[in-house]
């Protein structure tokens, strides 16, 4: 038996260990090798175990039936475990991070201020695409500064 509150603590715990090197630590290197490869990269790991797991059945869905994305019943019976509700939240995590990642290394290669990007990371952290997208409206103008849009 899978103790999914274990699995649950442990993403979060992870995922809040990167997102503070990234916001608080200088950002070294290796710091954002760290970020991407033990934070994002695990978490992408965990992910994709869980849900082969939970779509070949070797992870029971106890809400019964195989996972279905096309409906709104499917989606809702998948989430309605703590094996699927642990391996979505995952993937949020894991996505999050990676933009996060993505929007510390584009701020510094347009000189944006890190206090500037705090609060966006966080907004990132917090509500994904929240924090994305007041992230591409801040960008825009050093971008343009810059000449282009990379």
């Amino acid at each position: 038996m899978i103790d999914w509150s274990a699995w649950f603590s442990m993403v979060n715990l992870l995922a809040l260990i990167a997102w503070a090197g990234l916001i608080l630590l200088p950002r070294w290197p290796a710091l954002l090798s760290g970020v991407l490869y033990l934070g994002v990269g695990l978490l992408c790991l965990i992910y994709a175990t869980g849900l082969i797991g939970l779509l070949s059945g070797l992870i029971p869905n106890p809400q019964g039936g195989g996972a279905d994305f096309t409906t709104i019943e499917g989606v809702r019976s998948i989430f309605g475990s703590d094996a699927g509700v642990t391996i979505g939240w995952t993937h949020y995590l894991a996505f999050d991070l990676f933009v996060g990642l993505w929007i510390a290394r584009d701020g510094d290669a347009k000189n944006i201020s890190r206090f500037l990007q705090a609060p966006i990371l966080l907004a990132t952290f917090m509500a994904g695409p929240l924090g994305l997208g007041l992230w591409l409206l801040i960008r825009e103008p050093a971008a343009r500064r810059q000449g282009r849009f990379r």
